[in-house]
């Protein structure tokens, strides 16, 4: 409808500002609203304001939108939403916006509270603007000004991103940035003559924002690529586009929904378990669990209490070889001293390997070269702190170093990556021996080995799955971190590379490690270890108005001032809240193990395939009965009298 000096071409209610960073939002922390655009003399204006509010404040009056010229609210493509059931933030039904045909009203009074969150931007005024993440939350945009501010997220509750991104593309170029497809870069149409001259050739099969993005990183590639298509112009030309799609604005695929309702709209937590954990286990209660001929009995029961309590230090030599898969749970002492023995032959018979090449041979061979230069250079700098291995001729640097490279003839497709120090040296640490270190070693990188594949796919999956988990728990935190550009959450990389070796005191490592070790309470335990970090960090990352480089920075200076024990009690609390809920998404439940993964409904193309793991490896032949392992002068191994008093230290 038009008036004097304006036209509203675009108005969507049931807009929402989230004013408040609690998890549960109260009804006064939800402001309902409606988004419009309006043509005002010669500019453009994006407007909204509470539904107390028919105005805004500058007094013009609004009445129902031009029915001609905009887009209807409640077309057939974006239907209302109805749950059929009162999710937690079905407060936001106690206040109903006015329907946009009734008689329009005066502007907000002075004294109105939420009134001073209505706000106005001239569309020339923005920057980009970021849509939000499929997730279990609402859709949202992120408006991002040419200052360098942003406006409040306006959460879509009801739909409708899409159509008022097809009005602004009218007046505005939003081109897709290459390196994050759901933020738009706005540009004023008068910048953007060779989109338009591309667009009006239909030169290209894509859309022509993207061509204009991509030129500007690239020109030559860009062109070139583009042109040598040339012979399609007739073909692009008769190639209509849809109607009602814009030009200029990259649409979503036909099959996708209004982002916020694939998965679930709200998940009702109930409230979070106080839990306790108990005193780590003696030798006296493992003791009690060992039986005849040297078996561990009730071994459920020994898990579980490791998990609630870890190990008493004196313990772990022993218990970690149980853990990391090295020793059976079920052999018996005879079973374990002749398995060792077959599992040291083993390990030396691969030791020679890389020992007996010669200085000309190593340069012939670039693999085992390149292995051995980052393993030295990694070593020389790995805790280097703790007194087991400080001092320029410490023992302990050359046993990490063969270890390592004993690593690479035992793996060859995943050799030596950097990052694997870091999971060995505790590990030597507790064992002190070369041998067993070694097996414990392989123990643990059978669980882990896939962070250090170069397709990085098992990290991405990973990553993926912290943020559904976290998308549950805390819906208004992943929102925060989505708005300030940290929504992959990327800065939990490091702890899941490496499983938090360095955020925490060494000793804190070798606890937190023993838990995760049993596997209890479920497969991913260390993804609610993080998702407990950023729960202990929520209020200080939302309440502080920090941008994604301050996330990062806050989150890396939190090196070594973490509780091992508060963080390990808040994750099993996180757990037991989450297995509570009786509607828990299902692939919540297969994060969590509590039912098997589903199988791909079809078969994906394969991906690079995974590195031969050792439970995989082909059996060595077995050694002559007459052979004993002959360890060369260079071996280095710690005598008993040295293992006993580093134990006792």
């Amino acid at each position: 409808m038009e008036g004097a000096g304006y036209r509203v071409v675009f108005e969507k209610g049931g807009v929402y500002l989230h004013t408040s960073a609690k998890k549960h939002q109260d009804p006064d922390s939800l402001i309902a609203g409606v988004i419009r655009v309006v043509e005002k003399d010669s500019d453009v204006v994006l407007h909204w304001v509470p539904v107390e509010e028919a105005g805004d404040s500058t007094q013009i009056l609004f009445s129902k939108k031009d029915v001609s010229g905009g887009d209807s609210c409640t077309s057939e493509e974006e239907p209302t939403f109805d749950p059929g059931y009162e999710p937690d933030w079905a407060v936001i039904s106690t206040v109903r916006p006015q329907s946009r045909h009734s008689e329009p009203t005066r502007g907000a009074e002075p004294s109105s509270p939420r009134g001073s969150w209505a706000f106005s931007v001239s569309l020339g005024e923005l920057k980009s603007i970021r849509r939000s993440k499929p997730g279990l939350s609402w859709a949202y945009l992120v408006l991002v000004t040419q200052a360098g501010g942003s406006l409040p997220a306006l959460h879509f509750h009801r739909g409708g991103t899409r159509a008022l991104l097809r009005v602004l593309s009218r007046y505005l170029l939003l081109a897709s940035s290459p390196q994050d497809s759901r933020l738009y870069l706005v540009f004023p149409h008068d910048s953007s003559a060779l989109s338009s001259s591309f667009h009006h050739l239909q030169l290209f099969d894509q859309d022509s924002s993207n061509v204009v993005s991509r030129f500007l990183q690239d020109p030559y590639s860009t062109t070139f690529s583009s042109f040598s298509r040339v012979t399609n112009f007739f073909r692009g030309a008769l190639q209509p586009h849809p109607e009602g799609a814009s030009p200029d604005l990259p649409p979503p695929p036909d099959d996708e929904p209004e982002p916020g309702f694939e998965v679930i709209s709200c998940v009702e937590l109930g409230p979070r378990p106080a839990v306790e954990r108990t005193p780590p286990v003696t030798e006296e209660e493992w003791a009690h669990h060992v039986g005849p001929e040297g078996r561990l009995q009730q071994v459920p029961v020994l898990k579980a209490r490791i998990f609630s309590g870890g190990l008493s230090p004196s313990l772990r030599r022993e218990a970690w070889k149980f853990l990391l898969g090295y020793l059976s749970w079920e052999g018996s002492a005879e079973e374990h001293k002749a398995h060792v023995r077959k599992k040291t032959d083993e390990y030396f018979r691969m030791k020679l390997q890389w020992k007996s090449v010669s200085p000309e041979q190593e340069r012939r061979n670039s693999l085992l070269h390149g292995y051995r230069s980052l393993i030295e250079r990694d070593v020389s700098r790995t805790d280097r702190t703790n007194k087991f291995y400080e001092g320029p001729e410490n023992p302990g640097l050359g046993l990490l170093n063969d270890i390592l490279l004993t690593y690479c003839m035992y793996h060859f497709d995943l050799g030596y990556v950097q990052g694997m120090s870091d999971l060995l040296s505790p590990i030597l640490y507790v064992i002190q021996n070369e041998v067993d270190a070694f097996w414990c070693f392989c123990g643990f990188m059978e669980l882990v080995h896939g962070n250090f594949e170069e397709s990085q796919e098992t990290m991405k999956r990973q990553l993926g799955q912290l943020l559904l988990l976290l998308r549950v728990l805390d819906p208004p935190l992943c929102d925060f971190l989505d708005s300030q550009d940290s929504g992959s959450l990327c800065f939990c990389f490091r702890w899941l590379l490496i499983w938090f070796k360095r955020e925490f005191p060494f000793p804190d490592v070798l606890r937190l490690w023993e838990v995760l070790w049993t596997g209890l309470p479920g497969p991913n335990l260390h993804l609610l270890v993080a998702c407990a970090i950023l729960d202990m960090e929520r209020d200080t990352l939302m309440l502080s108005g920090f941008g994604s480089n301050e996330i990062l920075k806050h989150i890396n200076e939190l090196t070594m001032k973490l509780s091992v024990e508060d963080v390990l009690t808040r994750a099993e609390a996180l757990y037991r809240q989450l297995t509570a809920c009786p509607e828990l998404p299902h692939n919540v439940q297969e994060v969590l193990g509590l039912v098997p993964p589903a199988e791909p409904r079809s078969p994906s193309p394969p991906t690079s395939p995974l590195p031969l793991s050792p439970t995989r490896a082909p059996p060595a032949p077995p050694p002559p009965e007459d052979t004993a392992p002959q360890p060369d002068s260079s071996l280095e191994i710690l005598p008993e009298e040295e293992e006993e008093e580093s134990t006792e230290s």
